[in-house]
Order: structure tokens, then C-alpha cells, then sequence
């Protein structure tokens, strides 16, 4: 898989997928935050924080590279990716639902949490090849190896809270790691050429 060119358009979207990164990582981590103190507000505040902290950051490399973002949106082939992402995102949602019905019938509630986590890592493969993004397999394949591996190496199995920690904590790593590709094209950009 090549990796696209740090253009302006591709930064917008790197963003865009940081922002989406840095909230789903913290709602992953304020859950693990609520099942291991409760839903006490001072424990959720540093939560809350590194969220909008990465979004912000995100915010600000999308606001820099907008114009570019909404002119490659107009191409046909934006649109037909557009249109992909759309269908991956419903398919991940609606294999949540199936998969969580299928486990409560079957009495393994307990699986949900790594399931959820499993299937949100399947779906960035689709996108890595949709994105050409390398960032999305490393991301597919670090919520899979957690979903299994977790649930069976710690003594409280799939109930372990850590389950959602370990997903935010890799989401937040994503979002960071989308943010700051984008400030050392911006760094570089800056360099004096030789």
C-alpha cells in the first residue's frame, strides 16, 4: 500500500480521522473511567481534557487546510470514497447490533465490550485500503490483538474495564499520531530550502 502525498487535502482528512479518534478514544476511556471509580465528575475532567485537547489540535490542522479539503471534495472519486466510508461505517454499526443480540441470546454479555472493540478494529481495514492510509491498519490491527488478547490473559476476562482503556488509550495514540504528521509537513514546509 502506498502512502498518498502530504497534501493539503490529505492533512484536512488526517484531521478530520483525529477528531473522530480523539472523541471515540475519550467516550472508550471515560468508560473505563465510569466502571472502575463511577461517575464522579473530578475523575472525569483529565478525561474530558485530553479529549478536547487532541480535538482542538486536530481543529486546527483541519481549519489550516480546509479550502483544500472542500475543493478535492467536489472529484468524483472523493465522492465514490465518500460513499464506501458511509457503507464500511454502516456495516460496522449494524454487526455491532447483530453481534451483541447474538451474545445476549446466547447468554456471553460479558464478550460485548471486546466484540465492540474487535469489530471497530475490523472496519479500519477497509478504510487503510479506502484512505490509503497506513496509520489505519496499525490502528485495526492494535484494537484487534487488544480484543483478543486482553480478555484472555487478564483474571477478570472480558468484564476487565481495562478492555475500554486500552481501546481509548490506542485511539488517542491514533488522533496524535494524525496531528502530528501533519505539524512536521507543516515543520518541513517551513525549513529553508538548500
Amino acid at each position: 500500500m502506498t502512502m498518498p502525498p502530504s497534501t493539503p487535502a490529505n492533512l484536512a482528512g488526517s484531521a478530520i480521522g483525529a477528531m473522530f479518534f480523539s472523541l471515540f478514544g475519550g467516550l472508550w476511556v471515560a468508560a473505563w473511567c465510569v466502571q472502575t471509580y463511577g461517575a464522579h465528575p473530578l475523575r472525569l475532567l483529565p478525561v474530558a481534557a485530553i479529549t478536547v485537547l487532541l480535538f482542538m489540535l486536530a481543529w486546527r490542522q483541519f481549519r489550516r487546510h480546509r479550502a483544500a479539503h472542500a475543493a478535492a471534495e467536489q472529484s468524483p472519486q472523493a465522492k465514490r470514497v465518500g460513499r464506501l466510508f458511509n457503507i464500511v461505517n454502516a456495516g460496522q454499526w449494524i454487526a455491532i447490533f447483530i453481534v451483541g443480540n447474538v451474545l445476549k441470546n446466547l447468554g456471553l454479555q460479558a464478550w460485548f465490550i471486546p466484540a465492540v472493540i474487535l469489530i471497530v478494529g475490523l472496519h479500519f481495514f477497509p478504510l487503510a485500503w479506502l484512505f490509503k492510509a497506513r496509520r489505519h491498519l496499525a490502528i485495526g490491527m492494535a484494537l484487534c490483538v487488544w480484543a483478543i488478547g486482553y480478555p484472555l490473559t487478564l483474571r477478570h476476562g472480558p468484564i476487565h474495564p481495562v478492555g475500554c482503556l486500552g481501546a481509548g488509550l490506542i485511539l488517542w495514540v491514533a488522533a496524535l499520531s494524525a496531528v502530528r504528521a501533519g505539524f512536521a509537513v507543516q515543520q518541513s514546509a517551513l525549513q529553508p530550502q538548500k
